[in-house]
């Protein structure tokens, strides 16, 4: 599960937040004295600190990751920031994978109800996910596809040195055989239990049939 309750209120800054990264030099710490020093003097700017430690830009002590530094690379920048909100949003992404504004109740309402907060406060955390949004690119990022799984299937015990036979492989009578392909897709989580559910119906349901 992932879904941060870090947010800013003045939206509209957040563009030219991340131009300064992208086009500046990785400060050695990234402090409120260089988000005044960029031109970001309000006392709400303050909130971009929290913010870009729950993106994965800074760590704890705020200094910058490999994460920050690969959105300097402005061939890369939008989809580094893309990966970035597909990790910190996780749960967002599992609504919908490509979220717009159409979808804002749905997103508001997930953030009310994972972290327990106000309407208005969960109102302030889907702004601050959407006005990043704008900013990144969230097509065919890793993670994201679904992986079709080929079963195999059992084998019957030989016997007399006879070939095996596969469960229904054998020719009929008409001479007409089928054969089936099933695959799986596997949605996006990084639950394992989900994945561990979905092998045992497997096992339980086809493979031991």
């Amino acid at each position: 599960m992932a879904l941060t309750n870090a947010w800013v209120q003045p939206f509209s800054k957040l563009p030219s937040l991340f131009d300064k990264i992208r086009d500046g030099q990785a400060p050695d710490r990234f402090t409120q004295q260089l988000l005044k020093d960029w031109g970001f003097t309000s006392t709400k700017d303050r909130a971009f600190i929290p913010l870009l430690k729950a993106l994965g830009f800074l760590t704890d002590d705020g200094k910058p990751t490999q994460r920050y530094n690969d959105y300097r690379d402005h061939s890369r920048s939008k989809k580094v920031l893309g990966k970035a909100l597909r990790e910190t949003y996780g749960d967002i992404f599992l609504i919908k994978s490509k979220p717009t504004m159409d979808d804002k109740a749905a997103v508001e309402g997930k953030f009310k109800s994972f972290h327990n907060t106000s309407e208005n406060t969960a109102s302030l955390m889907a702004k601050t996910f959407f006005a990043l949004l704008d900013l990144a690119d969230i097509s065919d990022q890793g993670g994201t596809k679904q992986t079709p799984v080929p079963l195999e299937t059992k084998e019957s015990p030989k016997s007399d040195g006879a070939e095996p036979s596969r469960r229904g492989s054998e020719m009929p009578p008409n001479g007409v055989s089928l054969h089936y392909n099933i695959q799986i897709h596997l949605p996006p989580t990084k639950d394992v239990e989900v994945y561990n559910a979905i092998f045992k119906s497997l096992k339980e349901h086809l493979l031991e049939q």
